[in-house]
């Protein structure tokens, strides 16, 4: 029986022909070397340290290669494993350079022969679930309070560890001495069992990331159930990112949406608590009360500037304006010590009217809105320790805004373009660890796009990053104990791949070839 209408048929090869479909993925196991990746997954992990079977760095470096090649669930190991011709550069690079008493450690970690590459689901499951901390799950239904935060268990914490590395190590490549960091919470909608429901209705997790704006990486991330507010305890989840940070990074600077108007949060970066970086610079969304509104309705309306935007070179005024706001809110009032901060206010005109008949428009708006001179407005709040003579207010908005760009984009990257969005397990430990090698994958990528390519890819999602150089066809050649790898003749990854590893050999000073 004919197997479609066209003329052509799929037939199985006879034998394993080196052939793969991830020409481009290799290139990730020469950066993964360089930044030290495996090193730093087997010094701070040690899940496995006396273990027989597969190491700490050949489970989490395999899960990281699934999300790099595409995978977004575990059993998707199975399809890295069937690329044969992958799986022997996979082999090759993971016994690179190591001596021979090492390697035959590696050897004896098992009894049998050893028949695959990558690690089978099961075998991944298990090691997840060394991430789960049930005595912490003991503590969550016995504690009152709604809001909990399981403590991460020492494994957890060595992939915190491993990302602050990966860090410092790109911080070395691409020395940036100021850290503009934007703390932000995402949804990841979830159906299983112990998922709690979040804000909007639906099952979730929700974990606050905390983005590095100048280097594009997460640099800090903490994994939470659905129901935990994003500004719950932010303080600390800061004070946490401040210790991942590099240490040739001399001063830091702070963006949140309303979630982070927390007044501890704020005294802690105005008064210089933090012995290594000082007074920390801010801009975040302040609520709008109803006294905040008060505040804002004093100010004359002369007073409104109007807010530009730049398009296509040119600045053009909007139908947003902003005007600073004498505000002192009653978290202030209690001491002639308090910090003072400057607030500002930013208004867009609403040209739409209220539907007939409805009583209280706002309950239909999921934003704020006032009435002023006979015109309905949309109104923000911001609060800053940034002084007028540094940033007047206009600037302080687009500053703010930039946050609005990449750092909310990068969680679609995680839940759509990586693994984010599958989580593998109804555990609270085995979710979190999955998100935090995701987190891994997503990092090492950018370190890809920022030391390797091509400059015009630094902006490149990993839609285009697959198509163009990971997903790419190629055959393994073996070769007087090398491997080759053929790509078709003319294909234009070819040039990139080897501009790439060039690229890559000189971040450590080796010889490329």
């Amino acid at each position: 029986m004919s197997q479609g209408v066209l003329p052509f048929k799929y037939e199985e090869e006879k034998t394993q022909s080196g052939m793969t479909a991830l020409a481009g993925l290799p290139v990730y196991l020469d950066l993964a070397k360089v930044v030290g990746l495996s090193k730093s997954i087997q010094k701070y992990l040690k899940v496995r340290e006396n273990s027989q079977g597969w190491t700490d760095s050949q489970m989490v470096m395999s899960l990281i290669l699934l999300n790099l090649a595409g995978g977004d669930c575990i059993d998707d190991l199975k399809i890295l494993e069937a690329d044969e011709g992958f799986c022997q550069v996979l082999r090759k690079s993971e016994m690179h350079g190591l001596r021979r008493k090492v390697r035959r450690s590696l050897e004896r970690r098992w009894r049998k022969e050893k028949k695959r590459t990558v690690p089978s689901p099961s075998a991944a499951f298990r090691y997840l679930s060394k991430f789960h901390d049930t005595k912490q799950e003991k503590i969550r239904k016995q504690t009152t309070v709604k809001a909990f935060i399981p403590a991460p268990n020492a494994h957890l914490k060595g992939l915190m560890q491993t990302n602050k590395d990966m860090s410092a190590c790109l911080n070395t490549a691409n020395p940036n001495k100021t850290a503009t960091l934007d703390m932000d919470a995402t949804l990841a909608e979830t159906n299983k069992k112990n998922a709690l429901y979040c804000y909007k209705g639906f099952k979730s997790y929700q974990p606050l990331n905390t983005w590095w704006h100048e280097q594009g990486i997460i640099l800090h991330t903490e994994f939470r159930d659905g129901n935990v507010p994003a500004g719950f305890e932010q303080l600390r989840v800061f004070k946490e990112a401040l210790s991942c940070l590099p240490k040739n990074v001399e001063k830091v600077k702070l963006r949140s949406d309303t979630a982070g108007y927390q007044h501890d949060l704020l005294k802690y970066c105005e008064t210089g608590k933090n012995k290594r970086f000082g007074r920390i610079e801010f801009a975040i969304g302040c609520n709008v009360t109803q006294a905040f509104k008060t505040a804002v309705a004093q100010v004359d309306d002369t007073e409104w500037r109007p807010i530009c935007k730049n398009i296509n070179g040119r600045w053009m005024k909007t139908n947003s304006e902003w005007a600073e706001v004498c505000f002192v809110p009653n978290e202030l009032c209690h001491s002639k010590k308090a910090p003072e901060y400057r607030y500002l206010a930013k208004r867009q005109l609403l040209k739409e009217t209220s539907l007939p008949g409805m009583e209280d428009p706002q309950l239909a708006l999921p934003f704020p809105t006032m009435q002023m001179v006979e015109k309905k407005y949309k109104v923000f709040g911001i609060v800053t320790n940034i002084d007028y003579e540094a940033m007047n207010g206009e600037d302080l908005i687009h500053w703010l805004h930039e946050r609005c760009g990449k750092s909310e984009e990068v969680h679609a990257v995680m839940k759509d373009d990586l693994a984010g969005g599958k989580l593998p397990s109804a555990d609270f430990g085995e979710n979190a660890a999955w998100w935090w090698i995701m987190i891994l994958a997503l990092n090492l990528n950018v370190m890809m796009k920022r030391l390797a390519l091509d400059p015009s890819m630094e902006v490149t999602r990993m839609k285009r990053i697959r198509f163009s150089i990971i997903n790419i066809p190629g055959r393994i050649i073996k070769r007087s104990r090398s491997l080759i790898l053929h790509l078709s003749k003319g294909h234009p990854s070819y040039a990139i791949l080897i501009t790439a590893r060039k690229r890559i050999a000189i971040l450590q000073g080796a010889p490329s070839g």
